[in-house]
């Protein structure tokens, strides 16, 4: 197969949120060029990453951890704006500041073996080759809804976190929420005040806490995904193994019933969700909060899965090819994990770019500007 106008960079990153931010920062911090060292993909249509598709009643004061990026702190937010405008802008005035680039949207639809060391990154806007690439896909556009008994007989609605529309679209309704983390406590929370009946369903019994989320928890939980990902796991995010935190309004919500949890339902009706020993629930709606798993479907190519299912790492290198850098995903999935992440796998990718190439060319940022030239894929 022959490939026309392949663009030659030494690192692509893929992905403008907070890692690719990151991430991209700091190789500009190290010497490489935008758009002739390295280049970043986005595939959304605007800045702010994920955040720019939350739901409108996600006010910034209501924002579960979210910290600054590196080099230009997030200040003087009004924190009753949703978070979508308060972040998104944020983003949008950090990639002018460092004039990263970021070209959108562009949609990664594979990353291949080009040969002579190199990866072709094939999209839907042209094609690039790299010595390096670092993955900053996140999750949100892997929505994750479990297949039950009957799904496809509902006669309401449903709706996952990645399309929730807010409270006023179940006005007088009777809802189900289903899911056991912030997002959907947050969900029914709102939910409870327009509808005419909430249920709330998880999987596992929830685990609430009290106190800050200091450091050393936050260590504590960062271990437990590490050790899945160090096993060739699929890693569970960060959020999952804080358990919630406890607010007054989580309080008043369990003393009044609506945080009252019921165990996962074996089959869904046309009129609502049902369990074996007999009990049910009528339903207009069903609100999957059910999570993400990571977008990296684009990397398949390069087979860096292991047996378990999950991408082994070593760092932010995945062990099967060092090449290609994993951030925000697993242990880094935070605002403040992907931070880090961006400048651990820089520090790698410097070190990788030193070596001589395979075909014996330089080391380090190129001098010349990004080549277009005709080259056949192998």
């Amino acid at each position: 197969m022959v490939v026309r106008n392949v663009n030659d960079v030494e690192v692509v990153v893929v992905g403008a949120g907070q890692a690719g931010l990151s991430s991209a920062y700091h190789l500009r911090r190290s010497g490489y060029e935008p758009g002739r060292d390295f280049v970043v993909l986005d595939h959304s249509p605007h800045p702010g990453g994920a955040w720019q598709f939350r739901w409108p009643t996600l006010t910034y004061d209501r924002v579960h951890g979210m910290h600054s990026l590196p080099g230009m702190e997030l200040t003087g937010a009004d924190p009753r704006r949703p978070s979508s405008e308060v972040i998104g802008g944020y983003f949008a005035a950090y990639e002018r500041a460092f004039d990263l680039r970021v070209l959108r949207p562009v949609h990664v639809r594979a990353v291949r073996e080009a040969g002579d060391g190199r990866l072709l990154v094939e999209t839907g806007s042209g094609t690039w080759t790299a010595r390096a690439l670092i993955n900053a896909t996140g999750t949100w556009d892997r929505p994750f809804r479990p297949r039950v008994r009957g799904q496809e007989t509902f006669a309401g609605r449903q709706f996952h976190t990645s399309r929730y529309p807010g409270p006023d679209a179940f006005a007088g309704e009777r809802v189900v929420v289903v899911g056991g983390g912030t997002s959907a406590v947050q969900h029914l929370l709102e939910i409870s005040r327009t509808a005419a009946a909430t249920a709330w369903v998880t999987r596992r019994e929830p685990v609430f806490t009290e106190g800050p989320f200091d450091a050393g928890r936050g260590r504590a939980a960062v271990a437990l995904v590490e050790e899945r990902v160090r096993d060739g796991l699929p890693p569970r995010s960060v959020v999952s193994v804080t358990g919630l935190p406890m607010t007054e309004e989580m309080r008043r919500a369990r003393e009044s019933g609506v945080l009252r949890r019921l165990p996962m339902f074996d089959r869904i009706t046309p009129g609502g969700v049902e369990w074996d020993d007999g009990r049910a629930v009528a339903a207009d709606s069903i609100v999957w909060a059910t999570g993400f798993r990571a977008a990296i479907g684009h990397l398949a190519p390069l087979r860096l899965r292991e047996p378990g299912g999950g991408i082994r790492m070593d760092g932010t290198r995945t062990v099967r090819d060092p090449r290609i850098h994993l951030v925000g995903y697993g242990p880094s999935a935070s605002t403040v994990g992907a931070n880090r992440a961006g400048r651990a796998a820089v520090r790698e990718v410097r070190a990788l770019l030193a070596r001589p190439r395979a075909s014996g060319g330089g080391a380090g940022p190129s001098p010349g500007r990004a080549a277009v030239r005709e080259t056949a894929a192998r």
